[in-house]
């Protein structure tokens, strides 16, 4: 985020315990304004409960391919468990005490590392997995948005439950958009401000969506993402198995940034022109162009570790970003040490750790691909008594607010928070403490307690 120091006002509204927190979508060319947001996904960066992977087995690809991939799990697991729970999903018991001995014999302590034995197809966790949100009240809910293995490319019979089977387990509610939408996480890209990003050709494409208009396509996405500004690129159809997800070649960094590739990388990577200039020129939800960081892709041809030239580059932007970490796709090559420090001057306040994804990345993934965030959860609170009525300063570091981390972000120019307790006092007031530290670094805090509009 920028080095911008403003103020927030945070409205605390103490009257309606339950109300809707969601906002109107803006009356803008490339919005729904009249289409109510139900649910809003937070951003990748926001605190994690934890990080879903789905481990590689032998029942699909065989035994090759399943050993070849296993050190990047191994090594994935091992940097995040330093920074959230791991659930690692495996196909059955025996892959479980497979899992467990090659985690032992690489020194990772098991202690943050959750197991579900769930049958899988694949590894693809980003695009089959649950993608968590938050509904009115900001309380996490699971979406389980349709799988269909890229348009029948793949089987994906298995990985089409994991969601259904993860809302069960953790007793998560779970909206079934499966007959509403095929929609692969990603496809797509949010900044938290209420913009979404991606590429027509892998969602408005007919072996998904038949006959989806951009329109109705953001319709669905306000209500269940809680977007209401969409850049829509063309993309390309059929040139790999995602017809050309949007988190190989452009992320949001922040909510200010982009994450993409210089204009002759992208040609490379065979984004159309008319895409690079809209990429480029990509504007916020209020109209403000994103700043742009542009990642070099590999200098070299990758190589796997067997030996196979691939005869392609490989990219940098298809990095994870964890609480305290962020894993970035390294490939043996000159670059890797460029992208991570320019990735890593991005999030000062993470360590970034570049992993090797070279055998990964012969069979069409990288480590956003292969991971799935689940956000921390907000414990419910009671209605309040006796609400204040004056303002109070609150430190930076710690905002006591409702449902913060389900509402941070403006939303037309308000903060809204759903619900306080207050026992007492003003001085005594309670309600949940979150940290906003990690998201919002430069603001200054002042709860006021009638009014909340940024200055």
């Amino acid at each position: 985020m920028r080095n911008t120091s403003f103020l927030l006002y945070m409205i605390l509204i103490v009257s309606a315990f339950g109300q809707s927190c969601s906002a109107t979508p803006r009356d803008e060319n490339n919005s729904s304004p009249e289409t109510t947001i139900l649910y809003t996904m937070p951003e990748e960066s926001e605190p994690h409960e934890g990080t879903w992977l789905q481990w590689p087995h032998h029942y699909q690809y065989g035994v090759t391919y399943r050993q070849r991939l296993d050190p990047t799990w191994v090594a994935m697991t091992k940097e995040l468990v330093s920074s959230e729970t791991v659930h690692i999903i495996a196909y059955n018991d025996t892959e479980k005490k497979r899992i467990i001995s090659l985690l032992n014999a690489a020194g990772v302590s098991l202690t943050k590392v959750d197991f579900k034995i769930y049958p899988t197809d694949d590894v693809w966790v980003r695009d089959n997995g649950p993608i968590y949100v938050r509904d009115q009240k900001g309380q996490l809910v699971i979406e389980d948005w349709g799988f269909n293995g890229w348009g029948t490319k793949a089987e994906y019979q298995h990985c089409n439950t994991i969601p259904s089977q993860i809302a069960e387990d953790q007793q998560q509610s779970k909206i079934d958009l499966n007959g509403i939408m095929i929609n692969e996480g990603g496809a797509i890209e949010i900044d938290g401000q209420g913009t979404l990003l991606a590429t027509k050709s892998a969602i408005l494409n007919a072996n998904r969506n038949p006959g989806m208009t951009p329109a109705q396509a953001e319709v669905i996405f306000t209500q269940y993402l809680g977007v209401t500004n969409f850049i829509w690129l063309d993309g390309v159809a059929g040139l790999e198995i995602t017809d050309m997800h949007i988190d190989g070649f452009a992320r949001f960094g922040n909510a200010s940034t982009i994450v993409t590739m210089l204009s002759e990388d992208l040609l490379e990577w065979q984004v159309p022109s008319s895409d690079i200039q809209k990429l480029y020129a990509a504007k916020n939800k209020e109209g403000t162009v994103y700043t742009l960081v542009k990642l070099p892709l590999t200098q070299n041809y990758v190589v796997t570790t067997y030996g196979k030239e691939l005869g392609y580059k490989g990219s940098y932007v298809n990095y994870y970003i964890a609480n305290t970490k962020v894993l970035v796709p390294n490939y043996h090559d000159p670059n890797d040490a460029l992208a991570n420090q320019m990735i890593q001057d991005l999030y000062p306040n993470k360590t970034v750790v570049g992993i090797d994804v070279r055998d990964l990345y012969a069979n069409g993934g990288m480590i956003h691909c292969v991971t799935q965030q689940q956000p921390q959860a907000v414990v419910p609170t009671t209605p309040p008594t006796n609400p204040p009525t004056q303002s109070e300063t609150v430190a930076k570091e710690s905002v006591l607010a409702s449902a913060c981390l389900a509402t941070y972000s403006p939303v037309e120019g308000m903060l809204h928070i759903p619900c306080v307790q207050v026992p007492g006092p003003v001085g005594d007031l309670v309600v949940y403490e979150v940290s906003l530290q990690q998201r919002f670094p430069n603001f200054e805090f002042v709860l006021d307690l009638n009014s909340v509009r940024p200055r």
